[in-house]
């Protein structure tokens, strides 16, 4: 989380308090929307599971519909 974060920070100038808002957010929307298996891998490609992190994360997302 905090690598996205940090992501969100550098690319919209925010401060680190308000990417960390900002993204949580988001996740939130998106796991809202996401049917319950979906979203519930959310936390967990976030949160870096693979060795990858959040470029596991990106491509987790692209094989969801369908792009890599």
């Amino acid at each position: 989380m905090d690598e996205l974060v940090a992501m969100v920070a550098q690319k919209t100038g925010l401060s680190s308090e308000q990417a960390r808002a900002a993204t949580e957010t988001v996740l939130g929307v998106l796991k809202s929307k996401l049917p319950a298996p979906l979203a519930g891998q959310i936390d967990s490609l976030v949160a870096g599971s693979g060795s990858g992190g959040i470029a596991d994360a990106v491509k987790g997302v692209g094989d969801l519909f369908g792009k890599s």
